[in-house]
């Protein structure tokens, strides 16, 4: 039972945090980072996806207003490709879930955290190939690395606020599951729903509420892991 409790405590202070982020006049400015961790899921869930289905995962690119691209190659029938453009559109919720999964114990966290920043290393080293989106990933390895030094006993509650704002993302950001089009720092681009509908043919908004809604069953899967007794 102490246990449990613990876990609750860590999850209501990552929503209350969440709250005020968003409720203080200088909030949004404060959550910019965390919508850019949104950004990476995403664009991580198209390249490793690509990678799985047969492609080569080549390179990601993150920018300050938000927005990214996942850059991969091979050749891929329709049904291969639009798995790729739903698994950007699914990527955060999945990740929240990873998070809650392996989150729920002190001990998980940690483990999971080394793991988190690990990974984050590689793809500034290896996938990230704009400055700011690999000063990005650098900055958040290192500040992952710094609480497992420093404050092992926050891992837990870094990582249950990380998949909150993952969480949050799915929510904050729908709009973009509705949209046949995007207007990104590369400029107006086919949104993954767009992509998703010329390859499966049904129209965009279709295929945003497959995305939406598998989002939200995988994230009630997490929630329910996490506070599981």
């Amino acid at each position: 039972m102490p246990a449990v409790k613990n876990t609750t405590r860590v999850f209501v202070v990552s929503v209350t945090v969440t709250a005020l982020l968003y409720a203080l006049p200088v909030g949004r400015t404060l959550a910019w980072p965390l919508v850019l961790v949104s950004t990476l899921a995403h664009e991580l869930g198209h390249g490793l996806a690509a990678a799985i289905l047969g492609g080569r995962f080549e390179s990601l690119v993150i920018y300050q207003d938000a927005s990214g691209a996942a850059y991969w190659s091979g050749t891929l029938g329709r049904v291969a490709t639009a798995t790729v453009a739903a698994a950007g559109l699914v990527g955060p919720a999945a990740a929240a879930f990873a998070l809650l999964a392996f989150g729920r114990t002190d001990r998980g966290a940690r483990i999971l955290l080394a793991i988190v920043a690990a990974t984050l290393v590689g793809v500034t080293l290896l996938l990230v190939r704009n400055p700011f989106g690999m000063a990005f990933t650098a900055v958040l390895a290192a500040s992952m690395i710094a609480v497992m030094v420093w404050a092992p006993r926050a891992s837990q509650g870094v990582i249950v606020f990380l998949a909150v704002q993952l969480a949050l993302s799915i929510f904050s950001r729908g709009d973009y599951l509705f949209t046949r089009s995007a207007v990104t720092a590369l400029g107006v681009r086919l949104s993954d729903v767009g992509v998703m509908s010329r390859a499966l043919v049904l129209p965009y908004w279709f295929w945003g509420a497959l995305c939406g809604a598998l989002s939200v069953i995988l994230l009630d899967a997490g929630f329910k892991l996490f506070f599981r007794r």
